[in-house]
């Protein structure tokens, strides 16, 4: 069974954003994928371990069905609703790829170089993981959320912290990708 896919329009998707944030915050429910690793963790015992997991993981399963929504939703998506995979890069971005030792493919998102299972078979590959992994873990925990509970639901509340995080991941993604990600890449291949 194939579907034609064809995303929303904003005047379409945003005002259902906004109506279920509506309900979330009547119901004094906030929204962060973040916090479900918290559940998740707690939900498996870690509250032995440390305090930061002694709290009612039960009350936010509801979260949690938000991530399998997500998965769920994303592999509906993926596999029935678009049809052309493949992407059109400015030729000067495919050039400067090139430049980083990325090779573009013409049908991926995620360049097999970075992203592909054969990653893990080199020590970098695990070190960028880890790595990248704790800066994620680190930087969730001192935001006090992640970007989707910060520009989602903070906003929402007009939070002024979520603000400032929100602009700090902005800024923070356009010095990696602008200053750090091509120092990175091109000493990843020489390594």
């Amino acid at each position: 069974m194939e579907f034609i896919y064809s995303p929303w329009p904003w005047y379409v998707a945003g005002p259902i954003i906004s109506l279920i944030m509506l309900f979330l915050i009547l119901f004094g429910k906030t929204f962060g994928m973040s916090s479900n690793l918290r559940t998740m963790c707690s939900a498996l015992g870690a509250e032995k371990f440390s305090d930061f997991f002694k709290f009612d993981w039960k009350a936010q399963i509801w979260n949690l069905v938000v991530i399998l929504g997500a998965i769920i939703g994303g592999y509906i998506a993926y596999n029935f609703m678009i049809i052309d995979y493949s992407i059109d890069l400015n030729p000067k971005t495919i050039k400067h790829l090139k430049l980083l030792g990325i090779e573009y493919n013409g049908g991926s998102y995620m360049p097999d170089e970075l992203f592909s299972l054969s990653v893990l078979e080199s020590w970098k590959g695990w070190v960028f993981l880890l790595f990248g992994g704790i800066l994620i873990g680190f930087g969730t925990r001192y935001a006090g959320g992640c970007t989707s509970g910060h520009a989602i639901s903070g906003l929402s509340n007009l939070q002024l912290p979520s603000l400032i995080a929100v602009v700090g991941f902005f800024f923070g993604g356009l010095i990696m990708t602008h200053f750090l990600l091509p120092v990175i890449l091109s000493n990843w291949f020489l390594i």
